[in-house]
């Protein structure tokens, strides 16, 4: 095996020099950021950018572009270098920007920022994880449209990693199935540099990660120069050979190479080289030009948008083929890939649906609920991919024209197995990828081993619909261990998510609905095991949108409105009946969607939560989203401690959730 010692400084190239004298100089001008990682992977990024990658700068959303992935986004200045020289609409002065506000080269790859950024990574291990899920996408698509002489959809997904992602459990979880699932089209370059930020990762990190990877069913090159071109080039091209399996190609590199003095320790891995270092850098590498001074001989060699272009109308000419022999389904491609729209009956299918709940008026969990509504949508929405970490059964997520991805063929549902965070990770990069919205699924509790994939989904806007069922204290017998207490109120918090917690089928299939036309950001589905009587009755759908409405209103002045969600809507109601005879109106507000609610006119609020009466908020979960809404004159009936292992019914009498104490606290506040 090569060590950090066999490996020799390369005949540094121009075109190389280009990707570390600007990581250089972006990061010693910003006076923060990366230079290690840009500078040891330079040869790495030219063999596949400049050889390779099939991509087209004057159109980074080309259907059928190779996805490119900067696993370890802490080294961003690479990713950014590279679209820069390449010829995206990233110019020197956004370099010179870098993690500067507001700026396009922020201090880790954003997505929806930067032109040519595919996710946004940094927190480790999710972007790889993320390239798995491109990946499946892509292997998806594949076997959905093309056909004999047709391959509309055939593109790799490339992904650079280091230590630090290996590290992280979510790159286990998702490369192991990206092994059982065969993806052949998905290729990583490991950075084996041996450096983190506390130094030599061999005090803390001695996995022989050939051995592991070939344990997943990945085809694993290893021991890789990675400064020798020569020897990056052969072995993209033997794993691009096989095709069975996903590749990993480990290249041993040194750290911050092209710095005599830091390179190959730590001290180049998270701070600025120096003035002094970098002088010494340019003189080791050869390079003579200014900071942030690229000639225009280099700018040429490195140029993409002449060849991106050339691949680009290639394939718009391959397609215009495929469109004249497979109409249907090039009308389906470019509606769902290209156009990015829903169905034209889409808006239809769910008004029907609804009301078909609305009649029905059924008695069942909404979890339940939920599997009648994936089944009366998918129908109608084939970019809808769903999966579940092994709890299918349970989260009621199958539908019967589910298909499951296999190693053979793909499909449009994923057996993730238990794997809660890799699975909300890959399904980040199902949606990224374009052509689906995914949908995942897990025990409410079990949101907490998602959680930074949840909040990444969030940040970029992904729609992904994540159904967590078993929402409460009414799951019972398991206990506290699975009894979700604070998930809901603290998953609230999270921005640009929107929570739904439905009473019913009716609000259900309103949830599910708004979840799909929801193109900016994810939706969570909180959803009971028990059953749950319909409360909804007559109340319009666009009233559902809004997030909370007027469920039930007072007879005559109200004194308190009683505001609830999910399994609590029905106690509600209850606790009015009984108010009333004893002479105290209430109004009752059904809110499934705090979130959405929020976004509401003040003037709709005011109505909806009453004007100066008490109120009462009601949910089997942690109570203090709810002052937001009682003020310091309400109250809340909720729980702020861990649950027990008993029956439902006995769970919900003993936290006080009855009528009595819905009562008793509505006249503690009058």
């Amino acid at each position: 095996m090569l060590n950090m010692n066999e490996i020799k400084a390369p005949v540094f190239s121009p075109l190389t020099g280009a990707i570390r004298a600007l990581a250089m100089d972006a990061v010693q001008k910003a006076n923060s950021g990366h230079p290690g990682a840009p500078m040891g992977m330079a040869e790495i990024a030219e063999v596949l950018w400049r050889r390779h990658l099939r991509h087209n700068p004057a159109n980074p959303k080309w259907a059928d572009r190779d996805r490119f992935v900067l696993s370890n986004g802490h080294g961003s200045m690479l990713i950014y270098a590279l679209l820069h020289l390449t010829g995206y609409d990233l110019s020197i002065d956004d370099l010179k920007n870098f993690r500067q506000f507001h700026s396009k080269t922020a201090g880790h790859p954003e997505y929806g920022i930067t032109p040519g950024v595919e996710t946004t990574t940094g927190p480790l291990g999710q972007g790889v994880s993320n390239a798995v899920g491109l990946a499946v996408a892509e292997k998806a698509l594949a076997a959905e449209f093309n056909r004999p002489g047709f391959d509309i959809v055939d593109h790799y997904t490339y992904t650079f990693l280091g230590d630090g992602c290996l590290m992280e459990g979510v790159s286990h979880e998702a490369c192991s199935l990206a092994g059982t699932l065969g993806l052949g089209k998905l290729i990583a370059f490991y950075d084996d540099n041996g450096i983190s930020i506390d130094g030599h990762v061999e005090g803390w990190f001695t996995d022989d990660t050939p051995k592991r990877f070939e344990a997943y069913g990945w085809h694993v090159i290893p021991n890789v120069d990675g400064h020798d071109s020569a020897a990056i080039e052969a072995a993209l091209l033997a794993a691009r050979k096989v095709t069975d399996k996903p590749s990993l190609i480990c290249c041993k590199t040194v750290i911050g190479m092209g710095s005599p003095n830091k390179q190959g320790s730590h001290d180049v891995h998270g701070a600025p080289l120096g003035g002094d270092e970098i002088a010494a850098a340019r003189a080791y590498i050869g390079w003579t030009h200014a900071p942030f001074e690229i000639p225009a001989d280099i700018y040429a060699a490195w140029d993409g948008k002449e060849k991106g272009g050339k691949l680009e109308s290639d394939w718009n000419a391959r397609f215009a083929e495929y469109r004249s022999a497979f109409p249907e389904l090039a009308a389906e491609f470019e509606r769902r890939v290209i156009g990015c729209k829903l169905p034209a009956n889409w808006s239809q299918t769910v008004d029907t649906y609804v009301a078909a709940c609305r009649d029905k008026a059924e008695n069942i969990a909404t979890r339940k609920a939920s599997q009648n509504a994936i089944g009366a949508y998918a129908p109608a929405l084939p970019e809808l991919f769903g999966g579940s970490a092994d709890l299918a059964g349970s989260n009621l997520t199958l539908w019967k024209g589910a298909k499951g991805v296999s190693k053979a063929d793909g499909g449009n549902y994923l057996y993730y197995g238990v794997r809660e965070f890799g699975m909300t990770a890959i399904a980040n990069g199902i949606a990224l990828h374009g052509g689906f919205i995914p949908y995942t699924a897990t025990f409410l509790v079990f949101s907490d081993y998602a959680r930074n994939a949840i909040r990444m989904a969030a940040l970029m806007h992904q729609r992904q619909i994540m159904v967590y069922t078993h929402d409460s204290i009414g799951l019972g017998e398991d206990g506290p261990t699975h009894q979700p207490v604070e998930h809901v109120a603290s998953m609230r918090l999270i921005p640009n998510l929107d929570v739904w917690r439905p009473a019913d089928a009716t609000e259900t299939a309103v949830a599910w609905a708004a979840a799909i036309d929801r193109a900016d950001g994810p939706s969570v589905l909180a959803l009971s095991r028990q059953n749950l009587p319909t409360v909804t009755g007559a109340i319009a759908t666009d009233q559902i949108r809004k997030g909370g409405y007027v469920l039930s209103e007072a007879q005559g002045p109200a004194a308190v409105t009683l505001i609830a969600t999910g399994s609590e809507v029905k106690l509600a109601l209850d606790a009015q009946a009984a108010l009333a005879a004893e002479g105290i109106a209430a109004r009752v507000v059904s809110m499934p969607c705090p979130d959405v609610f929020d976004r509401q006119s003040a003037d709709y609020k005011a109505a909806v939560l009453g004007d100066g009466d008490k109120r009462v908020a009601i949910e089997a979960g942690h109570p203090d989203l709810w002052r937001k809404y009682v003020g310091l004159t309400g109250t809340v009936v909720g729980i702020d401690r861990f649950g027990e292992s008993a029956p439902a019914g006995k769970l919900f009498e003993f936290f006080g959730f009855t009528v009595a104490n819905v009562v008793n606290s509505v006249k503690n506040i009058l």
